[in-house]
């Protein structure tokens, strides 16, 4: 298949894998804030509702062994279409068992789509496509995030949240009737190996235990500040559509555009330089917001620190992405991306429901200026990382038995 084809079926996939989390992530918060939900309420639900995301390893070998990916992924969009147009009807006021039931329903099928997707992403692509093909994905993943998280609650200013998640519904029904069009790819038509040898194989290779180690705290930092971000801007006197206009829209474009030079360094580079000098740019961002606080930034600084941000977690995520994909096998891409992202999403949910006790106990400057210093630890993993970037890792090798 023409590298063109490829790109295209992979923004249109990372597209329907980014519009969900986008209403999570970016939406959800701003929509319990405006309806008096309190910080820490806020924090523990993001960090309950990311735990699907963690624990999405335990289902993956039923992804990789049961079914095509196609149907995997069209299966979760119309589920998702349901149940978002079911959330109005529950109070945000004073969030109930029914409404947490809901929504952890939600992120259950969108993490469940999120291993098909990968799956199928890591089949379609070839060694030494991983990083123009990750400037599309996390710009089309970005995008999402735009229309999901920014556009959306832009909206609903104006329409009202019903009108925002019956959009969101059908936005999804649509995702889905587009990904059952998806071809096929010769991967999965492939008898697999023995699963459970194989997978020990590549748990056991060399430098495993600091690779691990350093998926889980790459994103440690961004991971922590981001869910206060938004609350932050309401609470400095911001309105609902500087956030879905400027925070969202305006930064999920920048990070678009972060994500595209991202992948073009990654490219050039390879992805073991790409993932620290682009980390370090991811880092250093978060003093911009740290700064923002600490001085009392008006409107314009809020949205500076809010533009560099967006931009360098782009260029961070293509670079990181590249690596979570070099370092899976074809044979069993879902599972052995489902542990690798796992780790990740365990990051973000112990940082998601400690972040709102961390901010209303020290306060947003503080608590800024702290996230920055929690991207470094990964850092002392380099040498591990190095191994699996250059070589080791090759996803395209069968392990040995």
């Amino acid at each position: 298949m023409p590298l063109r084809r490829k790109l295209a079926w992979i923004a249109l996939l990372y597209f329907a894998e980014g519009f969900p989390f986008g209403i999570v992530n970016d939406n959800l918060p701003v929509y319990f804030r405006v309806h008096g939900v309190a910080l820490r309420t806020i924090g523990l639900m993001q960090g309950l509702l990311g735990m699907p995301w963690t624990w999405k390893v335990l289902w993956a070998p039923l992804v990789d062994r049961a079914g095509h990916s196609r149907r995997w992924i069209v299966g979760a969009l119309l589920t998702m279409g349901v149940l978002m147009a079911a959330l109005p009807a529950l109070d945000p006021a004073s969030p109930g068992t029914a409404l947490w039931a809901l929504l952890l329903c939600l992120t259950i099928v969108s993490a469940t789509q999120d291993i098909a997707i990968d799956a199928y992403s890591i089949g379609l692509l070839e060694r030494g496509e991983e990083g123009v093909a990750n400037g599309v994905r996390v710009s089309a993943y970005r995008a999402a995030l735009i229309v999901g998280g920014g556009g959306l609650v832009a909206v609903a200013d104006r329409t009202g949240w019903g009108t925002v998640f019956a959009s969101a519904g059908l936005i999804l029904f649509a995702l889905g009737a587009a990904s059952s069009r998806a071809p096929m790819i010769a991967v999965e038509s492939t008898a697999p190996p023995p699963w459970l040898p194989t997978f020990r194989a590549w748990l056991a290779r060399p430098g495993a235990v600091g690779v691990f180690l350093f998926v889980l705290t790459y994103k440690l930092g961004d991971a922590s500040m981001g869910p206060m971000v938004k609350p932050f801007w309401i609470d400095r006197g911001l309105t609902v559509t500087e956030i879905g206009l400027v925070s969202t829209t305006l930064g999920v474009a920048l990070s678009v555009l972060g994500a595209l030079c991202g992948g073009a360094f990654t490219s050039r580079f390879g992805v073991f330089r790409g993932l620290w000098v682009l980390g370090l740019a991811q880092a250093f961002s978060n003093l911009g917001y740290a700064a923002a606080a600490a001085t009392g930034a008006g409107r314009m600084g809020i949205y500076a620190a809010s533009a560099v941000e967006s931009f360098s977690g782009g260029l961070g995520t293509a670079a990181f992405l590249a690596f979570l994909m070099r370092a899976c096998q074809k044979e069993q891409a879902a599972t052995q991306y489902a542990l690798l992202s796992a780790l990740f999403n365990l990051t973000r949910t112990v940082a998601n429901m400690a972040s709102g006790f961390g901010a209303e106990r020290f306060g947003y400057a503080v608590f800024f200026a702290f996230t920055f210093l929690l991207s470094f630890p990964a850092y002392l993993l380099l040498p591990w990382v190095k191994l699996w970037s250059e070589g080791t890792g090759d996803r395209s090798q069968s392990a040995p038995m």
